[in-house]
């Protein structure tokens, strides 16, 4: 919930698959890439996720050519990509294009698209099963979000949600060190 009790809009992954699964276009309508983000969501919803991340990497990269790599409809055809990753068992491209998007929204000055970005990370991180590879990337997602969290915005308003991120590095870490032993 907000401080001033209005429950917090749906982030990371959340946010993704509501626009996805919902009636809603994801981008605005008549977007320069309204077609191919319906076709791209058509597939997610038949749960054809191969053809959906081909067809979104292919897109994500005409929209790149031809509006830049920071244009709003760019990024919300990454976060499509890396919602579809995460979909298809692949964690770790999912969560490093969620690390890139926050660092994006954060340098943009975009508090709430970033830690939306850092929510779709961490949901990510936790489907990563080898210790080693989860506290390399832990580190990154801990570092980003702990700089978030100091800022003041959503980050700063949920603790508990960078402190449970501490606690499974904790976890991984101790996973990892049996691992060795």
């Amino acid at each position: 919930h907000d401080p001033d009790g209005r429950p917090a809009p749906p982030r990371g992954f959340d946010a993704v698959a509501e626009a996805v699964l919902g009636d809603e276009p994801l981008g605005p309508s008549g977007g320069t890439m309204a077609e191919p983000v319906a076709r791209i969501s058509d597939a997610v919803r038949e749960g054809r996720l191969d053809p959906a991340a081909r067809l979104a990497g292919q897109t994500v990269s005409e929209a790149t050519a031809a509006l830049g790599p920071e244009h709003p409809e760019v990024l919300r055809l990454r976060e499509l990509t890396a919602y579809i990753d995460y979909l298809a068992s692949r964690p770790e491209p999912a969560l490093r294009t969620c690390l890139d998007l926050a660092a994006i929204h954060r340098r943009a000055g975009d508090a709430e698209a970033a830690y939306s970005s850092v929510r779709g990370a961490a949901t990510a991180w936790r489907a990563v099963r080898d210790p080693h590879l989860g506290l390399e990337l832990g580190r990154e997602l801990v570092g980003l979000w702990a700089e978030l969290a100091a800022d003041e915005g959503p980050a700063a308003d949920e603790p508990e949600e960078l402190e449970s991120a501490r606690a499974r590095m904790d976890r991984l870490t101790a996973r990892a060190r049996t691992r060795q032993d």
